[in-house]
């Protein structure tokens, strides 16, 4: 029986065809798109459909997918107004000292809230972040994580592992006890919650592995020797539960460093590689290793991933937002506007990267990189129902006659009117379906006071008269 059937939309479906079909209808089977088409077709299926949504005026897309973004620094994200330094210091003493399990559980809905809201269905998210920071010292942290997930409605791999040295490191557990967590403390959690938690397409929750990014002779708190003991422990556990393995910030070298420690391979997702040395791209090649672009993150203000000539020799490359932080959220359709421009203008070429391509990054090539393209990102018949109805009854989306250059490059995450995710709907009509957006909002703010309070941050939420200005100008 059709749970649900959707009615003349238009649908771009990113399948192997890439069609856009205008006034098209999509049935739904429990979790599964059932089939898509035109409406005519599909249209005696409504008079024993459990329910019938009409889409008229709106267009179908996938459920867009994050390939890269970090838990708590939703509750942080304003801290230090742009002082990089001092927020990546801030992250460091709150996220290893400084936050409870009720933190960390409030930000996860707050900022699951803004992806439901955003049209995201699907995202990598790493459990901490700043300096290498992961709440893998307990369990509690990634399962409170864990269970925001559920309660949303989303989907969410939680990518949970090692910190990076000197070990031991100085942690606040999950009963306000401070304790020292070495290496082998992380990967034992981390162990466990991947037993536990790693059911994505059943359960939305998928736990994968992080390990810090390391550059040959870079580390003066690990020697190289140290750094293969610890990629060899961390390849051994991804090896024997066949989880992704995510790193965060290569750049210069570090790629190929990463190939030679054993770590690379299809299952592993590569963030940021910027500045990619020939070695490096080799290596990618190689190993059929993917890449999580990320164009609005500061590390693509300080350095260029090559990602349309990453993609020209056949490197599988996604979208992440690199979200939360303090210049960036979750609206991916912001991120695939930035991705746009970003190259257009390193090339001098506004023919570079173009719409069809962005959208591709945030859906089915997404869907690749997380080794779940038969599930997920793109709209066809046996996939997981994930569809976002983007309202294209908007000034700023008229006229409606090329709804793809529309999406690309004129939507916002304010414009995602309906979001299914695995069957169910989670958002209808602008109104979140699972998570209850004052009290979220209300619970967020009291545990972001408590945590900056707490750790005698307060200086940091002022704003400094260096927002104002241009204080780079040579002739101020």
């Amino acid at each position: 029986m059709t749970s649900i059937l959707i009615r003349h939309a238009t649908a771009l479906t990113v399948d192997a065809d890439r069609r856009v079909i205008t006034d098209a209808a999509i049935a739904i089977e429990g979790s599964r798109i059932a089939a898509i088409g035109r409406d005519a077709d599909l249209a005696p299926l409504a008079d024993k459909a459990a329910e019938v949504i009409d889409a008229t005026g709106m267009t179908a897309i996938p459920g867009l997918i994050d390939c890269h973004a970090h838990a708590g620094h939703g509750l942080v994200r304003a801290l230090g107004s742009g002082d990089i330094e001092a927020w990546f210091e801030a992250c460091e003493v709150l996220y290893a000292r400084g936050t409870d399990v009720a933190f960390w559980a409030a930000e996860a809905r707050l900022t699951l809230l803004e992806r439901l809201m955003a049209g995201v269905t699907t995202c990598v998210t790493l459990l901490g972040g700043g300096a290498d920071i992961y709440r893998s010292d307990d369990p509690a942290f990634g399962d409170a994580y864990c269970a925001a997930v559920r309660e949303s409605g989303l989907r969410t791999m939680l990518a949970v592992g090692p910190g990076r040295p000197p070990f031991p490191r100085r942690y606040r557990d999950s009963s306000g006890t401070g304790i020292d967590v070495d290496f082998a403390q992380q990967l034992a959690v981390s162990a466990d919650l991947i037993t536990r938690h790693d059911s994505i397409l059943e359960t939305g929750t998928g736990v994968c592995l992080v390990m810090p990014v390391y550059a040959l002779g870079g580390d003066d708190a690990a020697s190289d020797a140290d750094v293969r003991r610890m990629a060899g422990a961390v390849a051994a556990l991804q090896e024997q539960h066949g989880v992704l393995l995510t790193q965060d910030g290569h750049r210069n070298g570090s790629v190929a460093y990463a190939r030679d420690l054993g770590l690379l391979g299809p299952h592993a997702l590569l963030a940021h590689c910027v500045d990619l040395t020939d070695a490096d791209i080799a290596a990618l090649e190689e190993t059929g290793a993917a890449v999580a672009h990320n164009p609005s993150s500061i590390m693509s203000i300080l350095g260029r991933c090559p990602a349309p000539e990453l993609i020209g020799r056949g490197i599988r490359v996604a979208l992440g937002s690199d979200a939360a932080a303090p210049d960036r959220g979750y609206d991916m359709f912001r991120h695939m506007a930035q991705a746009m421009h970003y190259h257009r203008r390193h090339f001098a070429d506004p023919s570079v990267l173009p719409p069809g391509k962005v959208l591709e990054m945030a859906t089915i090539d997404a869907a690749r990189a997380l080794g779940l393209e038969r599930d997920l990102g793109s709209l066809e018949a046996g996939k997981k129902a994930d569809i976002v109805l983007v309202d294209m009854r908007k000034p700023h989306l008229t006229p409606p006659d090329m709804p793809l250059h529309a999406i690309t490059h004129f939507a916002n995450a304010a414009d995602a009117d309906t979001v299914i995710a695995n069957g169910r709907v989670v958002l209808r009509g602008r109104v979140s379906q699972t998570l209850d957006p004052q009290p979220v909002i209300c619970k967020a703010n009291e545990a972001a006071r408590a945590a900056v309070s707490g750790a005698g941050l307060e200086a940091l939420r002022l704003e400094p008269g260096t927002l104002w200005g241009n204080d780079q100008n040579p002739e101020g």
